[in-house]
């Protein structure tokens, strides 16, 4: 595996850890969001905003199209290796 794909895959995992920690903390105060786009996995986006490709959540057909988004907490989309805040 080279050196991209190990980093990926851990800045993937805190991500997670991230969301899961947050969920847990959603009750308390409400996190601000931002759509990351280009980092989702193939059937694993929360949506498109190519309309003619298909219409929302779990419809992604591969991995890191930049035309497909998933939520993550403010600030984090940058630290996200190939992640941009707006549609390429």
């Amino acid at each position: 595996m080279d050196n991209r794909r190990i980093i990926t895959a851990a800045v993937g995992s805190l991500l997670m850890l991230g969301l899961v920690s947050g969920n847990a903390m959603a009750d308390d105060k409400k996190m601000d969001m931002e759509k990351c786009f280009g980092v989702a996995k193939a059937g694993k986006n929360d949506c498109s905003s190519n309309k003619s490709a298909h219409s929302c959540a779990g419809q992604a057909t591969k991995d890191r199209d930049p035309m497909d988004f998933v939520a993550v907490p403010k600030g984090t989309c940058e630290k996200i290796s190939d992640g941009q805040l707006k549609k390429m």
